[in-house]
């Protein structure tokens, strides 16, 4: 992983340095100065209240050892949980022009986002100091944010620097790293969804990102028990793994090699406000894993049908005009999110002959492309195994969720983004239905 990291960097589009190991906080100063502050102003670094006390402190006092110049560094209350609001990244953007600083996060996702987005707006770089495994945003480009009901990622430059000692990542709480370990898992269903959409030329994979997040994900997932109980060693593969997802996006120029249908169902949730009154706040990993596992038991039963038997005609004459699937997606959203959502879905949809085209493209090469997908995949029971031994949520109701939720999340999830997955093939296969009622029937991973 890390001649990958090391390649990865060759091209990556904002970040030049990486460094992921034991005691690296201790060099944190030097590492931030020679890559950061050479001839930049003075660092303001951003914390809360516990990322302060798990390395904020000694990243500031490295820093200053390191003779960078300081200004006062915001430290933001541990209670209520920060959130990856507008205002606070306001403050943030502020306190960067008042100052005259560069910014260096210590946190996970929120603090990072927040930092990155300010700086993004002042156009100049930053570093991170990542304090938990816990998601694969801290090389990754633009930041999340919800924004007038829908959740959208708002462009902005990746950091310059990431660092992460693996002994402040397994000091973090055990709800961090099963909630890395769930994002880092989403992978799996997320690269057969692109092996499909290659298939059919709307994202070709692009070889080198592919390589970036796939041939390590599965090491890096082979330990979960070690993860758990907190051994430092054990979270070296998860570490990159994640940064290493993040490097891909800046390789590719977008989240594809990193996120597939798996994710909607965590941003439709978020956008639900699901587990935010929670302290602290049901993380983003935790709802990608169920993600993970409602669309891992999906392909399970796609798989389980032949696609080249199917019967075109049939398929053709009954799939929906456009005009009766903006319909189904204005009853199933409100406000701006049902706007976003028939915006997206257009882009993706074509009408009978485009269909006919698409799956006869699907048939004539579906006997090595079901292999691929097949290869890609881990069993949805085994998957589900290994998140429930990295105290990653297993059920929806370790989510606050039942499985009736989850059922009625699938096809918000297929109308909520533009990109192609295996739900869109399977409604235009006209399966879509009946393939989610197998998914929930009786000997399912939630029945």
């Amino acid at each position: 992983m890390n001649d990958l990291i090391s390649r990865a960097l060759l091209v990556a589009s904002d970040t030049d340095v990486v460094e992921v190991g034991r005691g690296v906080l201790a060099a944190s100063g030097t590492i931030l100065r020679e890559a950061l502050f050479r001839d930049a102003g003075p660092a303001l670094v951003v914390a809360d209240d516990r990322t302060w006390a798990a390395a904020g402190q000694a990243v500031y006092d490295a820093l200053a050892a390191a003779g960078v110049e300081m200004v006062e560094p915001m430290v933001f209350p541990g209670h209520p949980v920060l959130y990856a609001a507008l205002d606070n990244c306001d403050l943030i953007t502020q306190r960067l022009e008042e100052t005259g600083a560069v910014g260096v996060a210590v946190g996970s996702g929120t603090i990072n986002d927040l930092v990155k987005l300010a700086s993004g707006r002042r156009r100049q770089p930053y570093g991170v100091v990542g304090t938990a495994a816990s998601m694969d945003g801290y090389s990754g480009f633009g930041a999340p944010m919800s924004s007038e009901g829908v959740k959208v990622t708002m462009p902005c430059p990746a950091p310059r620097v990431v660092i992460i000692d693996l002994d402040v990542a397994a000091a973090a709480p055990p709800a961090m790293v099963a909630s890395g370990y769930g994002d880092l898992s989403a992978k799996i269903p997320a690269g057969a969804d692109w092996i499909l959409s290659d298939a059919i030329g709307l994202d070709p994979i692009h070889p080198f990102a592919w390589e970036l997040v796939q041939s390590g994900v599965y090491d890096a997932l082979s330990r979960p028990e070690s993860l758990a109980a907190g051994d430092p060693d054990a979270y070296e593969g998860l570490v990159s793994g994640l940064v290493l997802s993040g490097l891909a996006m800046q390789v590719y120029r977008g989240t594809r090699p990193a996120s597939g249908a798996e994710h909607y169902f965590s941003h439709l949730w978020e956008l639900d406000h699901l587990g935010a009154d929670l302290d602290p706040p049901l993380s983003h990993g935790h709802k990608v894993a169920i993600g993970t596992l409602a669309m891992s038991m999906f392909y399970e039963r796609f798989l389980a049908r032949d696609l080249a038997a199917l019967d075109v005609d049939a398929a053709v004459a009954h799939w929906a005009p456009w005009e009766q699937v903006e319909v189904d997606i204005r009853a199933r959203f409100s406000g701006a999110l049902a706007d976003h959502a028939v915006a997206e879905t257009r882009v993706k949809y074509v009408a009978g002959e485009g269909l006919r085209h698409r799956l006869e493209t699907f048939i004539a090469g579906w006997a090595g492309l079901r292999e691929r997908i097949i290869a890609q995949l881990t069993p949805a029971v085994t998957l589900q195994q290994m998140l429930g031994a990295a105290g990653a949520p297993t059920t929806p109701e370790d989510i606050g969720l039942t499985a009736d939720d989850v059922k009625a999340t699938f096809p918000r999830a297929m109308y909520y983004r533009s990109r192609y997955t295996v739900l869109d093939l399977a409604r235009e296969a006209g399966w879509f239905s009946g393939l989610v009622d197998e998914v929930f029937s009786p000997g399912g991973l939630w029945t």
